[in-house]
């Protein structure tokens, strides 16, 4: 396959600190563009940051911080977080208001085309007509109708209740700085008119790809596609969205208090075991987060790790150590091809781990080298190999380090004991790692562990 493909992905509203469902979603997308690079095409990938909108000026209030600070402190911490485990940058992240005159030119669009109005009370919002566009509704299979009032704006200067804000003008009380200069009065842009603008301006007029969360299907995608094909714009050919996340089976919300935060994983778990968990569900399903889950992640992984790092070791100065190709098998390009099809694809990985472990068992090292090959393509494309260089550094928790001194502690005290022929304590240090989840393969080069959780 070779050609190019246009994605855009709606990312951060930069109002407060990331959370577990910002890093499944921008992760998500990651991995369709890693397979798409590895399928021959040469992909840009827009991801977009919000930093203006109603919540950022609210939380800006509220906390006494100019908005554009607010906004720039945010967006940092989204980008930390997203480095931190492993999401490539995107090709172009801009910001909402670097596009504001491309915005205000879809809305002049809009109006001349009879699909917008501006507000007759004097406000100086401008409406999308949605009466006047047929097709609205027709990405969530919606009748106009059944739909709820936009509640994006004072509905009094409206001509139908579901008519959603293009254009806000400015309000008594809200800072000048947050305000531009329009053929409608100074005001600010719509959340959705943000994305018709910036999509278009990287991408073109008519793009491959357009993703982001299911919550945001409607009204926030809805409305991109309504106002985008009323103005003459082709947009996007296909639609994605990932699932969301709950959390021990309740849907993440301030509310609830349940939210778990980017931090709060990143203090619990390596950041390679972070992508594993977060990567390891269909895009389109809903992730559960529980009690239990990152350990889990932290044995799956595990076992690759042991693989590899045995793998290394049983090849190195053998004539099939210079043999290992990276190449994904059949099985695993038709789980990825078919939707992204990642928690079939994580089976045959691990099928591989199973078997590559079996052929060293018998010393069968050509075989080995070449299930090393595959798993190292697989976890590679998947951007989960513990091999890679950027987990070097990144992965180096205080667990690990513990862990890792814990049981080189005791393969000392093992080695000690086998010394002294005291084969009772080394066969009792072996057996006890053992339960807990640790194997100790005896070489001629000495003892080497690995966690199979």
């Amino acid at each position: 396959m070779q050609g190019r493909a246009g994605v855009y992905v709606c990312g951060p509203t930069v109002q407060s600190s990331p959370h577990i469902g910002h890093l499944r979603s921008a992760l998500a997308y990651d991995q369709l563009r890693r397979w798409l690079n590895y399928s021959g095409l040469d992909v840009t990938l827009v991801r977009n940051v919000t930093d203006i909108d109603d919540k950022v000026l609210v939380n800006a209030a509220a906390s006494g911080e100019p908005w554009w600070a607010l906004a720039y402190r945010t967006e940092l911490e989204f980008t930390a977080a997203y480095n931190t485990i492993g999401i490539l940058p995107p090709t172009y992240e801009p910001r909402a208001t670097a596009s504001i005159p491309e915005m205000q030119q879809i809305i002049r669009r809009l109006v001349d085309a009879g699909h917008a109005y501006a507000a007759e009370d004097g406000s100086g919002d401008v409406y999308f007509d949605t009466v006047s566009w047929p097709s609205y509704g027709e990405l969530t299979h919606q009748k106009l109708a059944d739909m709820a009032s936009a509640e994006d704006s004072d509905p009094r200067g409206k001509h139908d209740v579901r008519d959603f804000a293009l254009w806000k003008g400015h309000k008594e009380g809200e800072p000048a700085t947050a305000s531009w200069q329009s053929p409608w009065g100074a005001g600010r842009p719509g959340w959705h008119i943000e994305c018709s603008a910036m999509s278009t301006r990287y991408l073109g007029t008519q793009f491959d790809i357009h993703g982001g969360g299911l919550d945001l299907r409607f009204p926030h995608h809805e409305n991109e596609l309504a106002q985008s094909r009323a103005a003459g714009d082709a947009f996007a050919n296909y639609w994605l969205h990932n699932g969301l996340v709950s959390v021990n089976g309740q849907k993440m919300s301030k509310s609830l208090g349940n939210s778990v935060y980017a931090a709060d994983l990143l203090a619990a778990a390596r950041p390679l075991v972070v992508r594993y968990y977060l990567g390891s569900a269909h895009y389109r399903s809903n992730l559960e987060y529980q009690d239990g889950s990152l350990a889990e992640a932290e044995a799956a992984l595990g076992r690759i790790e042991g693989f590899l790092d045995r793998a290394v070791r049983r090849l190195e100065g053998t004539r099939f150590a210079s043999s290992t190709v990276e190449v994904v098998p059949a099985e695993f390009r038709t789980a990825m091809d078919d939707d992204l099809g990642v928690p079939q694809a994580l089976g045959v990985l691990h099928e591989a781990v199973r078997d590559g472990n079996t052929a060293l068992d018998a010393e069968d090292f050509s075989e080995a080298a070449r299930l090393l090959g595959l798993v190292l393509a697989m976890t590679s494309i998947l951007g989960i190999n513990p091999h890679d260089p950027v987990w070097a550094s990144a992965d180096q928790s205080s667990t690990g380090t513990a862990l890792k001194a814990l049981v080189e502690q005791l393969l000392d005290d093992r080695q000690t004991a086998r010394k002294a022929r005291d084969f009772a304590t080394a066969d009792r240090i072996r057996d006890e790692l053992g339960q807990a989840g640790i194997t100790i393969e005896d070489t001629s080069t000495g003892a080497h562990w690995s966690f199979d959780g």
